[in-house]
């Protein structure tokens, strides 16, 4: 749809359908009373793959394959890792996945059930983000990491903004909330407002909002001291293991996002992994949608924003919900079901009814 706007023009797109992303309502009670302004959520789990790594990938590996490359490398949390592996399967090419042994077994899984050449890397993201750039060196394959390593890839990113304008018109948003590791997404929604503004289809840019975990929130520590340059972070220590990047040898990458933050005069602000355990579980039992730890901290990091007084009560806000749940399914703890056990060789269904209305719970579990 979009295309003609993106550095593919005259190239083979490598795709899967990805994009055109639901923009939905958020029902009463998922954000706090006090926001009378109105929220809406950013479904990128609809994506081919669950996160919104598809939009950047189809781009990225579009490209690489024009110009001439035989395969394609990626960094990746898992996320993008995923969608590397399953656009070279579709465009027919080797590729090579560097991920962090410690990533969600989920993530892993979808990872080589694609095919990939998969590399559990006994380190930090950042140490997988070393191998896949020497990896690169050689010549052989492009390097489609998600981080701003491949620009081509950070340049599909706007597709986001270019959605949403086409969504709410001349009416931008207020703010956006975005799940942040080194930023790129960020790049991109700003990105694609300004030029918006430029054209003169909408007169704002909307504010920004950089969300981290507290347990690895770089650029976060930066924005908080009033710095320009974002230093690299120790071990991360967080369960939204997507956008724990400790920017140990690019923190320019950082410093660059945090600059795009301000340009658009939003914040950044770190939240809890139990403030994001909260928001992915509001997001799945009041709004339906099944985010995992890492997509649900854009809503965690508006409701934090709401109590600290960073955002207005009247405000329209986006929330992007930027991953599925079944990534991480691994590491969640299941929400109390109502269940009811039924027997169909001794129990009745009028019996059956009866505890249905009256509201037994029955056991708790799955």
């Amino acid at each position: 749809m979009y295309r003609a706007r993106l550095p593919v023009s005259g190239v083979k797109p490598v795709t899967l359908g990805e994009g055109a992303t639901p923009l939905l309502e958020a029902p009463d009670g998922l954000v706090p009373s006090d926001l009378c302004g109105r929220v809406l959520l950013k479904d990128e789990t609809r994506n081919p793959t669950g996160s919104f790594k598809d939009r950047l990938i189809t781009v990225a590996i579009s490209r690489a394959l024009a110009d001439g490359y035989a395969g394609i490398v990626c960094a990746s949390t898992g996320n993008a890792g995923a969608a590397a592996a399953a656009y070279a399967a579709r465009a027919g090419v080797p590729c090579v996945v560097c991920v962090p042994a410690s990533a969600p077994a989920g993530k892993l899984r979808q990872i080589q059930e694609y095919g990939a050449q998969f590399v559990a890397v006994y380190g930090t993201y950042s140490d997988a983000w070393a191998l896949a750039a020497a990896i690169q060196d050689t010549g052989t394959f492009a390097n489609v990491t998600t981080t701003y390593q491949n620009p081509f890839g950070v340049s599909a990113l706007r597709t986001v903004a270019y959605e949403l304008i086409d969504a709410l018109g001349s009416e931008a948003p207020d703010v956006v909330f975005v799940p942040t590791g080194s930023g790129p997404l960020v790049r991109g929604v700003v990105w694609g407002y300004q030029e918006a503004v430029a054209m003169g289809t909408v007169d704002h840019v909307p504010a920004v909002v950089a969300v981290q975990a507290e347990g690895c929130a770089p650029i976060v520590r930066a924005f908080d001291a009033g710095a320009d340059d974002v230093e690299p972070w120790g071990a991360p220590d967080t369960s939204a293991a997507g956008i724990a990047d400790p920017l140990q040898g690019y923190a320019q990458d950082g410093s660059y996002t945090l600059a795009m933050v301000r340009a658009s005069r939003g914040w950044a602000i770190a939240v809890s992994d139990d403030e994001i355990r909260s928001a992915a579980a509001g997001l799945s039992l009041q709004a339906g949608v099944f985010a995992e730890l890492s997509g649900a901290a854009g809503l965690a990091g508006l409701r934090a924003s709401l109590r600290r007084g960073l955002l207005e009560s009247n405000a329209t806000a986006v929330v992007l919900v930027t991953g599925s749940g079944f990534k991480d399914i691994c590491l969640r703890q299941p929400a109390a079901a109502r269940r009811i056990d039924f027997d169909p060789t001794t129990d009745d269904v009028a019996g059956l009814i009866e505890r249905v209305r009256v509201g037994d719970p029955g056991d708790a579990g799955v």
